[in-house]
């Protein structure tokens, strides 16, 4: 006979990790994770060292190894989407950004209809409640103290980031305190998912501490191939694991696969336009024509300087440093090992039509890109820089009715006036900063894209040959009332339309893209799925009020919506 469990959760990312503990918190559910890819083991280097991060990315071991079809905004090519294949999914092997987006993504989830729970008011208890903010004051009321994601900041201390702030400050932009705080627009050390000199991944932070609950079972290499559904109820799903396949049966089905994965298994199971499932063979059970549309991402780009002052990180590229340097993390944490990198950065806004930050900088004490490369310089810095919010929409489709196949996905980078007028924005801004009089002593000269491109349409032939994904897809399975033809996912209830016992609880679940990295907000969006789906209070929300550009701090009063 084939098992049973209350709740059976497709992957164990972000999404699932949270899922998992929250959901096996009453000793009554039986609740069974499956995780395709292997477990996150303490002892890979590649996973828990931080500065190890570009390594994983393209290992089949860590990685599916996604790509877009030929981008046809950008010459045609195809652009890589690394995503975890792991325990703890991406968050075991991306940067280890903490960013949570700004209160005007979530007043803009808010304001579409049926969304009304989901605006800055009723978001921000559930960030609270996972946040660890080592970093912030203790009664500060923006931020989370003692929840299971710790959260260390910065430091930033390498004289680097601190001539970077001051130049952006000499170019008119503001420093802030926190930008997960009162104010996100302006610069400041960044937060981020390491904890002690090592990766606090969401697998580390969620599962963990509550691995030996009874309840609870997670199963790695458990790749599932369809959600087993009959008439208008999910039953159960059908995986395959250590080259046997096999069927287990749920009370619930919940998708935590993330923005390609769950797409991809609604549609092979039957639910999507039932035009295309007829047309790459599969029996159209529920015709829901949004799964796999309204795809959106950030492209970013590295823009590189040498640098002629030794201060910068370069020379730890060097492989023969590399040994020693492993040794440092190894027997204590510590050194160039033990850290993202990504220590500082900031949020602006590229021109005034914009209420809020279109803009994100990472900024870098080394000139390296994310597989490795390093620049051709002795010591150099760079920043990432791209559009936050664009208006381009792609969409993802599976090719066939072969679960291993990977599907078609295409972005549509750069395809709307605004996409590229913001990119010129952002090169034209990154240089003015650059140019500053705090930054001068440490720039010896642009690397990339270099003094010869300067035009607008020279800047976006370089974005066009040069940008990456920042790895954040998001929004195939978007939330929004049946009503809305295109949305795939009850606001309420996280359930599929047109389907009893299955729901999704993911990044594909989010409406917009919000303006940084995505981890923070699939975590908090997991955390009230959990409510939801145990049929919870949700927690009360919170009517605080958040700085926005020119309204007077004493004039404005509490944002309610």
């Amino acid at each position: 006979m084939a098992e049973k469990f209350d709740y059976v959760i497709i992957g164990g990312g972000s999404a699932g990790s949270v899922l998992g503990n929250r959901l096996s918190e009453d000793k009554n559910n039986n609740v069974l994770i499956l995780e395709a890819g292997r477990s996150d083991y303490s002892w890979d280097l590649l996973i828990q060292m931080p500065a190890a991060l570009p390594f994983p990315a393209g290992k089949s071991l860590y990685d599916w190894k996604y790509e877009s079809d030929p981008e046809p905004h950008m010459n045609g090519r195809r652009i890589k989407h690394a995503r975890g294949k792991v325990l703890g999914g991406s968050s075991s092997i991306n940067g280890m950004i903490y960013q949570r987006g700004n209160p005007k993504d979530y007043e803009r989830w808010g304001s579409d209809e049926g969304m009304e729970t989901w605006n800055f008011a009723h978001v921000l208890p559930y960030f609270k409640r996972l946040e660890s903010a080592l970093a912030a004051d203790p009664n500060d009321p923006y931020r989370g103290h003692d929840g299971p994601v710790k959260l260390e900041r910065g430091p930033a201390k390498n004289e680097l980031f601190q001539a970077f702030f001051s130049a952006a400050e000499e170019a008119g932009y503001n420093r802030t305190e926190d930008v997960n705080g009162y104010r996100q627009e302006g610069f400041a050390p960044f937060d981020k998912h390491v904890y002690k000199g090592q990766r606090y991944s969401a697998s580390r932070a969620y599962l963990d501490p509550i691995k030996s609950r009874p309840n609870l079972t997670i199963r790695t290499r458990a790749f599932v191939t369809n959600i087993d559904i009959k008439g208008n109820k999910a039953e159960g799903v059908t995986y395959k694991r250590n080259g046997k396949m096999h069927h287990v049966q749920a009370g619930e089905v919940i998708l935590a696969g993330g923005a390609i994965n769950t797409p991809q298994l609604l549609q092979l199971s039957g639910v999507g336009d039932a035009d295309h499932l007829r047309s790459v063979g599969v029996e159209p059970k529920v015709d829901l024509p949004g799964v796999g549309e309204n795809l959106q991402d950030h492209l970013e780009a590295y823009i590189q300087y040498s640098c002629p002052k030794p201060v910068s990180e370069q020379p730890n590229l060097n492989k023969a440093k590399m040994p020693f340097i492993g040794l440092q993390w190894l027997l204590g944490r510590k050194g160039p090992a033990a850290t993202n990198h990504f220590e500082g950065g900031g949020f602006i806004r590229s021109n005034e039509d914009v209420e809020y930050p279109n803009l994100m900088y990472h900024f870098l004490p080394v000139a390296v890109r994310y597989d490795g490369q390093k620049a051709d310089t002795k010591h150099g810095f760079q920043v990432h820089v791209g559009p936050m919010y664009s208006d381009a929409r792609g969409s993802l489709k599976i090719r066939s009715n072969d679960p291993t196949e990977h599907p078609s996905m295409v972005y549509n980078y750069l395809s709307t006036e605004q996409d590229r007028r913001e990119w010129i924005e952002a090169v034209r801004i990154t240089r003015e900063i650059m140019a500053q009089p705090a930054i001068a002593p440490y720039n010896s000269g642009e690397i990339s894209p270099g003094p010869s491109v300067q035009t607008d349409e020279e800047i976006l032939e370089w974005v066009k040959n040069d940008a990456e994904t920042a790895l954040h897809p998001s929004c195939t399975a978007k939330m929004g009332p049946e009503s809305d033809p295109m949305a795939v996912v009850d606001p309420n209830t996280m359930k599929v339309h047109g389907l009893d016992n299955l729901r999704v609880a993911d990044a594909s679940a989010m409406p917009y893209v919000t303006n940084g990295n995505i981890h923070a907000p699939v975590l908090m969006l997991a955390e009230k799925a959990a409510d939801l789906i145990l049929e919870k209070e949700p927690l009360e929300p919170e009517y605080i009020d958040y700085y926005r550009h020119g309204v007077d701090p004493a004039e404005a009063g509490v944002v309610k919506n």
